[in-house]
């Protein structure tokens, strides 16, 4: 398996509209392994193929029961190919992060249920039910496959504050260097 690079905010790229797949072929099955590796080894829950540079609508997920208490790599482990929102009901707001904006976390209001429509691992069409974090983590994957970031879900005032922050952090890092 091959780590792969996280495109880290405010690279363009994250604004990228992924292409929906065609076939779940070998290349697409190594990416998915590849992907589910990088979410690991940076300790997140979900990642979409944006985020790696591939513009592509695939994103994997491994949200932990809510009642473990310590993860179980790979338990919940699901690659969706081609999500989309078919239903969606209900609010709930969850603290979010995200592996392309490191240490940046934010409350986040979204659907506390929603239905997708996807394609597995192998190719074949299902509809899966989330709700809790799992749902959260559903729609936060599936905004970066249509270019929209959590930060992009606050207030003009908090995203301006984070995006102040960032531009900091960034200055300091080159600087730095």
């Amino acid at each position: 398996m091959t780590l792969l690079n996280i495109i880290k905010y405010p690279d363009p790229f994250l604004r990228t509209t992924a292409e929906a797949v065609k076939e779940v072929d070998a290349e697409i099955k190594t990416l998915i392994e590849n992907m589910a590796e990088t979410m690991y080894r940076n300790k997140g829950i979900g990642l979409a193929a944006v985020q790696v540079g591939v513009a592509k609508r695939i994103i994997v997920l491994d949200v932990p029961d809510e009642d473990e208490e310590k993860r179980e790599k790979g338990k919940n482990l699901l690659a969706l190919v081609n999500p989309e929102v078919v239903e969606a009901e209900g609010s709930s707001t969850y603290e979010e992060g995200c592996l392309s904006l490191p240490g940046i976390n934010a409350d986040v209001k979204r659907a506390a249920v929603v239905t997708v429509r996807v394609l597995d691992r192998e190719g074949a069409p299902v509809e899966v039910k989330a709700e809790g974090l799992f749902s959260t983590a559903l729609q936060h994957e599936i905004d970066h496959l249509d270019g929209i970031l959590f930060i992009d879900k606050l207030s003009w005032l908090k995203r301006d504050f984070i995006k102040r922050k960032i531009k900091k952090s960034l200055e300091e890092e080159k600087r730095a260097v």
